[in-house]
């Protein structure tokens, strides 16, 4: 254990605690695309060595490049890769690495993978099971939230209730109401009932969907806050017993409770708001002897009353736009912890300078309904200059795997206010071009020249409100304006089409990857030796710089 004082500066631990004398040396990260790109820049910053793992979809991915080694882990289905706990702890045993960084997504929030990594004496870099589960089932999230004092919307648990007690409970939370997911998370095995009409449908379809995505058909009942923006506050706790909160962030711009652009500080959260909030967080994790970063999410009504959702208990998508607006950097500060050295600022030390926004640059169709979108990356040009930071998975020639999440790249930016940021973001989002696949630069680029944003004034309905009937409005004035085609079957496949068409290009790619691979070296080109590495070599070089 090291003999820092717990009250020390950044400077302080950097010039006097080195990492070799760190519990870990190597560093296994068990995720893919942009994260792993960022936590490998953490480890080579650390003088941590760092391991990859890929499937065989990821084989030529950004991360698999960047690491110190890499492993072939499996199939590109999840399943059998990223989410199979056995093969990655085989893999940390044989690089013998020393501690593993989940991420986000996959098994970040998974307790049970926590618990194997400690069966195989590894370090997770990250809060421990207990602290996973008290969280991660939502309705055990609500009571120590409510045990802790910190405020939540009025809700009823239904698990054993009869229709008839259901629709009662309902009655007495007050139309509308939310039917959630106990086990859920990520936006799935939620429902919004407006009238009793629709409760029991409602009911027996968020419990397929919790079946389905989390094996468990648990759901429980809570007033909806309407309408809502959605705020969340980082925090960070070590094993010293230091906890500190980073401020807040507005997470409102979101379509299907998928956020799409997060910004820090909210431009609707004063002083006194931000006190509030930040002092029930703390209690909150106090009370469950959390250690490691977290996010504590909340919805903000118009009243200004907050209401507790959830703890997410890993590093947060959004998690740069806490570090430019604080200079600390929370994917190191885990590291720290992890290796159980007390956090390297104190709560006087956070200051929270300017404003930041990050667009979330996803591999979807917005002008479609976002579907997901795939393709090879034909031409690349990211923005940069002051104020701009990239957190990207993407090079040119690279191929977008439809298995995963569709996120490719963050686009963040920092102003000495608001206004300057949105500026900022306007002149990056304009330098930055991506060619070969679709993505949601053009719903960025319309966002940022939009009245409601610019004013702060949007809730969690905000696409749906404007978005959403932007294209029905679009759609309808193309139909008035040619009336020869008024009757023509639309150019826009349906759901039924596309996956029929998605389908069709992955069986393709698959049997081309698979003809390639049992094709004799002699029948390339001139009987010349082939090298997948040494081909991604030539191409990264003869890029434009």
């Amino acid at each position: 254990m090291s003999s820092i004082p717990v009250h020390t500066t950044a400077m302080d631990i950097t010039d006097s605690t080195n990492s070799t004398d760190w519990p870990f040396q190597k560093v296994l990260i068990a995720n893919r695309g942009e994260i792993a790109v960022r936590i490998i820049r953490a480890c080579r910053e650390l003088g941590l060595h760092s391991i990859a793992v890929y499937s065989e979809a990821d084989r030529h991915a950004l991360h698999v490049r960047m690491a110190d080694e890499a492993y072939f882990i499996g199939p590109p289905v999840a399943a059998q890769s990223y989410l199979h706990v056995p093969t990655l702890i085989d893999v940390a045993r044989r690089s013998g690495a020393q501690a593993i960084h989940p991420g986000y997504g996959f098994l970040s929030e998974n307790a049970d993978f926590v618990d194997a990594c400690h069966e195989a004496d590894l370090i997770y870099v990250g809060p421990s099971a207990e602290a996973q589960r008290a969280m991660g089932e939502k309705t055990a999230a609500r009571r120590a939230a409510i045990a802790a004092g910190v405020p939540t919307a009025p809700g009823a648990i239904i698990d054993a209730a009869s229709d008839a007690e259901i629709h009662a409970s309902a009655e007495k939370l007050g139309y509308p109401v939310l039917l959630k997911a106990a086990a859920g998370g990520g936006g799935k095995g939620i429902r919004l009932v407006h009238r009793p009409t629709e409760l029991l449908s409602s009911l027996r379809t968020a419990r397929s969907e919790a079946q389905s995505a989390f094996g468990d058909n648990r759901v429980y009942l809570e007033k909806a806050i309407t309408p809502a923006r959605h705020i969340e506050v980082q925090f960070i706790a070590d094993t010293h017993g230091n906890v500190v909160h980073l401020g807040e962030r507005e997470c409102s711009i979101q379509r299907r409770h998928q956020k799409l652009v997060e910004e820090s500080p909210s431009p609707v959260v004063d002083e006194a708001l931000r006190q509030r909030m930040t002092a029930a967080v703390i209690n909150l994790i106090r009370s469950i002897n959390y250690v490691n970063a977290g996010t504590a999410e909340f919805l903000l009504g118009p009243d200004n009353n907050y209401y507790f959702l959830e703890v997410n208990a890993r590093i947060q998508v959004e998690h740069p736009v806490t570090e430019w607006c604080t200079g600390i950097d929370l994917v190191q500060e885990q590291f720290r912890v992890a290796a159980g050295l007390p956090l390297s600022f104190t709560q006087a030390e956070v200051a929270l300078r300017g404003a930041a926004i990050e667009c979330r640059i996803s591999a979807e169709d917005p002008e479609h309904r976002f579907l997901p979108a795939t393709g090879t990356v034909q031409i690349l040009q990211e923005p940069s200059g002051p104020g701009v930071r990239v957190d990207s998975s993407l090079y040119a020639g690279l191929q977008i795997p439809l298995y995963y999440d569709p996120l490719l790249s963050k686009l963040i930016v920092w102003g000495k206010d608001r206004a300057q940021a949105i500026a900022r973001m306007r002149r990056a989002l304009a330098e930055y071009h991506i060619s070969g696949v679709k993505t949601t630069l053009p719903f960025s680029r319309w966002l940022m020249t939009q009245p409601r944003f610019l004013a702060a004034d949007f809730s969690t309905d905000f696409i749906a409100e404007e978005w959403d009937t932007r294209q029905s409005l679009e759609e309808e004035e193309e139909e008035e304006g040619d009336p020869k085609e008024a009757g023509a079957v639309s150019a826009v496949p349906t759901s039924e089409q596309l996956a029929a068409i998605v389908a069709s290009l992955m069986l393709q790619q698959q049997t081309e990857r698979e003809q390639a691979r049992r094709q004799p070296s002699g029948q390339n080109h001139g009987n010349a030796e082939s090298s997948r590495w040494r081909d991604s070599s030539r191409h990264t070089m003869l890029r434009p710089q």
